[in-house]
């Protein structure tokens, strides 16, 4: 068989590494082996329960074994996991179950004191399609993983749907994100190998399993490696260092809030990192403070950029091994190896090297389209390729700089502004923990930048201070307009900042 599927994946993962320790969930260590075996019986459960290839159910929990139970077990059958977040409520799971035509839901009764199965019966009459709402803690899950195994669907093909991952909505309503065996896993082989991934690796796992980060660019990384993922259930920096303390990893990994997180804890000096031997941070712009503070705390790591989607499966850009300090810290990398490249203005024209367009990529992951409602979008083209909606420019060895997403940007008086350039230079200041930038309308310019910072505690960081650090590096048109202090900023589940929330808001009083 040419292309694999994911429990071929796991079966020759088992086979070549069957002793080892695939998991780590809560201080249970999970073997490879025991995993494929038990994934086996939990798919003839599924299929007791009527499902088959082609149907799709959904799974609400923190990262957990039961969560990867399903994932296997559902490829196994050809019946595709629709990743729900903890964090998901009525209205957003009324439309994932409707659009996806979900069949089944798998969920933890409660989170965050959040009833889970008391919000499924209120929704049961506008979710025609849901059959089942199965407990995860409960007696009829235990049953399901005691049935008789059966054999991976000899039906199942490569380009069946996996997975169905909904759009981290910081543009507008969710999409659905079809995402199949063959793209997940050439995803997965694409960073295995360019992160030489080995068995001896090690890593905390804390990006969530219904993300690309979390199950892809995580776990089937790992598995194509036969490594170790410790699975975080909900990010707490030290209880994550405690972690670390007791299985020192290999490998670092999360999106910038994090790994900052982490830095500021004091319980940091108490884990052990002398066996670190690489760091990942994705999933917004290159942080150059938050990379700078990562040299200094673990100087024999090597720090790489990840650039992924989920319409790419994964990681669809990363930085070379071979990268001098100033492109890691202006740029989030090159393709990796088979994935295609454009940057293009509005016409749809390609740009030479240094001008600023919409970045567009095929092959490796990139996945056919999307399911449901989205079905017809015009996100991916005729000859497969995705338009990502972020802006970004090359340089002549390749390197791509990110610019935000296309319509962050905004025109200031007749100039164009990219809020990541800006956000990026405010980041610089040590007092700045987080920041996003918007255009709002103006009467005189048309549109000026609005950014939100949230300051480190304890900083006296000011409004002056923020203004005269922009008007020493910045032209003129791109020093922010109104600053807005804030304790916090919205995220979506994945850990992103959610500009369409901070849209809707008006801008408060400045902090002077």
């Amino acid at each position: 068989m040419s292309t694999p599927r994911i429990p071929d994946q796991l079966n020759l993962t088992a086979r070549e590494h069957a002793d080892r320790i695939g998991w780590i969930d809560n201080g249970h260590p999970h073997r490879f082996a025991d995993t494929e075996a038990l994934t086996a019986c939990l798919a003839g459960g599924l299929q007791a329960l009527g499902l088959r290839r082609g149907d799709r159910i959904g799974v609400i929990a923190p990262n957990r074994m039961a969560w990867l139970w399903l994932f296997f077990a559902s490829a196994r059958l050809g019946v595709a996991v629709v990743g729900l977040s903890v964090r998901y409520r009525d209205a957003e799971l009324r439309h994932m179950v409707n659009d996806s035509a979900m069949k089944a839901v798998f969920t933890v009764a409660a989170h965050d004191n959040f009833d889970f199965l008391a919000m499924f019966d209120r929704l049961a009459p506008e979710t025609p399609t849901l059959e089942q709402v199965v407990d995860l803690d409960g007696e009829r899950f235990q049953q399901l993983l005691r049935a008789e195994p059966v054999p991976v669907a000899p039906e199942l093909n490569a380009d069946d749907l996996a997975m169905v991952i909904y759009t981290s909505g910081t543009t507008g309503r969710p999409k659905g994100t079809a995402l199949t065996h063959a793209s997940m896993l050439a995803s997965a082989a694409a960073q295995a190998a360019h992160t030489r991934m080995i068995p001896e690796d090690h890593t905390q796992l804390a990006l969530p399993f219904n993300h690309v980060g979390g199950i892809t660019c995580g776990i089937l990384t790992s598995l194509m490696g036969g490594a170790t993922c410790e699975l975080v259930a909900d990010f707490k920096a030290d209880r994550v260092l405690a972690m670390m303390a007791e299985h020192p990893p290999t490998l670092l990994q999360g999106v910038p809030t994090m790994l900052t997180l982490l830095l500021m804890d004091p319980a940091l000096e108490h884990a052990d990192l002398s066996r670190v031997r690489m760091v990942i941070t994705g999933g917004s712009n290159v942080d150059d403070t938050l990379l700078t503070r990562l040299q200094q705390t673990v100087p024999a790591a090597t720090l790489m950029n990840l650039y992924g989607l989920s319409e790419s499966s994964g990681a669809i850009v990363m930085t070379p091994w071979e990268c001098d300090d100033d492109s890691l810290k202006r740029c989030i990398g090159q393709p990796l190896a088979d994935a295609g490249l454009r940057v293009v203005d509005e016409a749809g024209t390609d740009l030479p090297a240094g001008e600023v367009g919409e970045l567009l990529f095929r092959g490796v992951g990139v996945v056919p389209g999307y399911i449901g409602a989205a079905e017809e979008s015009d996100t991916f083209d005729d000859d497969g390729w995705l338009h990502t909606g972020d802006l970004g420019e090359r340089d002549s060895n390749g390197m791509i700089t990110l610019r935000g997403r296309k319509k962050d940007m905004f025109i200031q008086g007749g100039f164009n502004v990219y809020p990541a350039e800006v956000e990026n230079h405010i980041a610089r200041l040590d007092q700045v923990m987080m920041v996003a930038g918007i255009g709002v309308p103006d009467a005189v310019l048309g549109e000026v930048g609005c950014y939100y910072v949230v300051p480190r505690p304890g900083s006296d960081l000011d409004e002056a201070a923020v203004l005269e650090h922009c008007r020493q590096a910045l032209a003129d048109y791109k020093v922010p307009r109104r600053l807005v202090f804030r304790d916090s900023l919205p995220l979506t589940p994945a850990g992103k900042i959610q500009k369409a929330l901070l849209r809707e808001a008006v801008p408060g009083e400045r902090h002077g």
